[in-house]
């Protein structure tokens, strides 16, 4: 039978052509995984978590992902045709429930920025597993539309939310946004999450040397003992235009240990199976911290994400080069098992290690080819 007899096969070239071939599941093999809730790459690492990149704009110009020689007033963003749209975003989430991811997050860019977000949370909400279960919805955001947003977002369902924070000193803080943007506005923003009971809430602090280092104690002292659980990110090498050096990570064992000289710490155990960040509990009982070491510490062999781009292409690692292009087949008018058994074929076809692999020569090999984070969502 050739080609143009059979659409299913056309639909599924067309998404793969000039991006990352895989080859779609049999019928059998996407039954299999159905009836298993469950899909493996070759590494044994189930499909378990989505992000979802629902905006590439953000109105903050952070230096280590939105650095503004880049990301500057001539930049073009998606149209919004480009975009997926809600409906769109809830089938894809909906077939790839069905396989095993139980837990979505919503990022960006920063998603808030994202016209009626609140629509398309409500729409998440309503999505379960096979089993039965909801799925665990949260969002990643840098807080500064928190204080307007937080009651829509909690009452269209959002269950939990992380805040992007990565100084309390003002100066350092404006420096790193590089809009001006105050440290006590997302303070405030922060306050309305646990106000409208969005938690637990994380803070997430991505740490450069010599620029915001001086600021890991004065983070932990600021939020122990609220409940809030600030968790500390080495500075990584996303993308091609952050200018990243070795020089400039802090390891996450320094900052275990600076914490620790103030308030002593003990490691304890992850809450699931390929959770990203190490966490270390206070002594005291004031409550715990996070690591997040994909520079120093790998945490490859148990990465269970998979991200689905602003315009719909999932990439299968942060440091991707790039992507298969689901909205092509969605607007072709692809069946669910269509894309079901192209995103099994993707996933169980998937080798990426690239933390673990890491030297000079693949950072520089890859910079100037890896996708933004601003577009596949931290």
């Amino acid at each position: 039978m050739g080609e143009s007899a059979n659409p299913t096969r056309k639909i599924i070239a067309l998404a793969v052509a000039g991006a990352r071939a895989a080859e779609p599941a049999t019928r059998d093999a996407l039954s299999a995984v159905k009836l298993a809730e469950r899909v493996y790459d070759t590494r044994t690492r189930a499909l378990h978590d989505l992000r979802i990149s629902v905006t590439d704009r953000c109105n903050f110009r952070c230096t280590y992902c939105m650095p503004k020689d880049v990301f500057g007033p001539g930049y073009k963003f998606l149209p919004h045709d480009a975009l997926l749209s809600f409906e769109e975003i809830t089938r894809f989430a909906r077939i790839s429930a069905q396989l095993g991811v139980e837990k979505i997050r919503l990022t960006g860019g920063e998603p808030t920025l994202r016209r009626d977000l609140p629509r398309l949370i409500e729409m998440l909400d309503a999505l379960k597993t096979p089993s039965g279960h909801a799925l665990d919805l949260t969002l990643t955001t840098n807080g500064s539309t928190l204080v307007k947003q937080a009651r829509a977002l909690k009452d269209a369902g959002l269950q939990r939310i992380t805040v992007s924070l990565d100084s309390l000193d003002d100066a350092t803080f404006k420096s790193m946004n590089d809009v001006d943007f105050p440290v006590a506005d997302v303070l405030k923003g922060i306050e309305a999450a646990h106000a409208v009971g969005l938690a637990p809430i994380k803070v997430n602090m991505v740490v450069k040397r010599g620029v915001n280092d001086q600021s890991i104690v004065d983070m932990a002292k600021h939020f122990k003992g609220t409940g809030v659980v600030v968790r500390y990110i080495e500075f990584m090498d996303v993308g091609a235009t952050n200018g990243w050096r070795m020089d400039d990570v802090v390891p996450s064992a320094e900052v275990v240990r600076a914490i620790s000289t103030w308030s002593p710490l003990e490691a304890i155990d992850a809450q699931y199976e390929g959770e990203v960040a190490e966490r270390w509990r206070y002594k005291d009982g004031g409550g715990e911290i996070g690591v997040i070491s994909s520079v120093t510490q790998a945490f490859c062999k148990t990465c269970t994400r998979a991200r689905l781009s602003t315009d719909g292409k999932i990439f299968t690692c942060l440091f991707a080069t790039d992507g298969t292009d689901f909205r092509q087949m969605m607007r072709n008018g692809a069946s669910d098992d269509d894309i079901a058994a192209l995103l099994v074929g993707l996933w169980q076809s998937r080798t990426d290690r690239y933390s673990e692999i890491r030297t000079a020569a693949t950072t520089l090999e890859r910079q100037a080819r890896k996708v933004e984070m601003s577009y596949i969502g931290g």
